[in-house]
């Protein structure tokens, strides 16, 4: 369920705003537009928000500056306290994509950036059956991700990344469980969600996938 990664982003929380604005130039084209990434998310994102994997709470200021309620779910004890501390107002509980403490409301739409890559891809499958039973019709899970169009596509980026020395990205894209394409689609529509996809950089996708109340 991706608690494998705790302790990688305990140790990386008191960096990983730095990370994120591109300082660091092995994962400069992983988080190239990152604040549009966000607001991409922010702009399909309706009413109360269940958000996975909320970090340093970067997506969840600005969903809450949008005026949405935000309720946040994260495993890392030391992102916690550092979202905690930007977002002393967020609503924030220890937990991951498949297991949670109940929530205090109903949620309208799920929202997640740079986190579902954590869950192999059964674990992906679980997860998105919860969101389906937990969303009312027309509910919308919004999620940006690594994830690749193929597997020729992947090894090309490893091959790049390898070419230029970043070691580290090297690694992390041998170890993660970054998805393809059409296996999110399939878990999506499986669980009876019409969902699209969007290339937002070279390595992240938008998933905007909405609950379809017509299939039961």
């Amino acid at each position: 369920m991706g608690r494998e990664f705790i302790t990688l982003f305990d140790d990386w929380a008191a960096t990983y705003d730095q990370s994120v604005t591109g300082n660091d130039p092995q994962y400069k084209a992983v988080f190239a537009n990152y604040e549009g990434i966000l607001d991409e998310v922010v702009h399909y994102s309706t009413g109360v928000i269940l958000e996975f994997g909320v970090g340093t709470g970067n997506l969840s200021g600005k969903l809450m500056d949008a005026g949405h309620h935000v309720i946040g779910i994260e495993p890392s004890a030391a992102m916690r306290k550092i979202a905690t501390e930007k977002f002393p107002e967020l609503l924030l509980l220890a937990g991951d994509f498949i297991t949670f403490p109940k929530l205090p409301s109903t949620v309208e739409t799920i929202v997640s950036t740079y986190a579902f890559h954590h869950l192999t891809d059964d674990e992906k499958g679980q997860a998105i059956k919860k969101f389906a039973d937990l969303l009312p019709d027309n509910g919308k899970v919004v999620f940006a991700d690594t994830m690749f169009q193929s597997e020729s596509v992947k090894q090309a980026l490893m091959k790049k990344a390898a070419d230029r020395g970043f070691d580290d990205l090297v690694v992390d894209l041998k170890t993660e469980y970054y998805p393809k394409v059409n296996v999110m689609r399939h878990l999506f529509e499986i669980n009876n969600f019409q969902v699209t996809f969007k290339q937002m950089n070279e390595f992240v996708w938008l998933i905007v996938a909405e609950k379809d109340k017509t299939q039961k």
